[in-house]
């Protein structure tokens, strides 16, 4: 694939995971509030799991389209792999 597709995966990649982590930061900062709402906590969770299970999800098919749609997964680069 060419260089513009790998390059804008890679920032595809390293935005879901920035924001990921703001999340976890996000959830981390409600944890330690004293007003809190569990229910919202409790969904906001759920939410940002969801959302790293997706990203992880879509993520694997964007590297496959990005390399082409190889035959075998060894056709992929080991600078991608996570």
């Amino acid at each position: 694939m060419t260089d513009t597709i790998m390059q804008t995966y890679k920032g595809v990649e390293r935005a879901m995971e920035e924001y990921n982590k703001a999340l976890l930061d996000h959830l981390e900062v409600l944890r330690s509030s004293e007003k809190s709402d569990p229910e919202k906590l409790s969904r906001l969770t759920q939410g940002a799991k969801a959302m790293r299970d997706s990203s992880a999800i879509y993520l694997t098919y964007a590297k496959f389209i990005a390399y082409g749609m190889p035959d075998s997964e060894e056709m992929i680069g080991d600078d991608l792999q996570s």
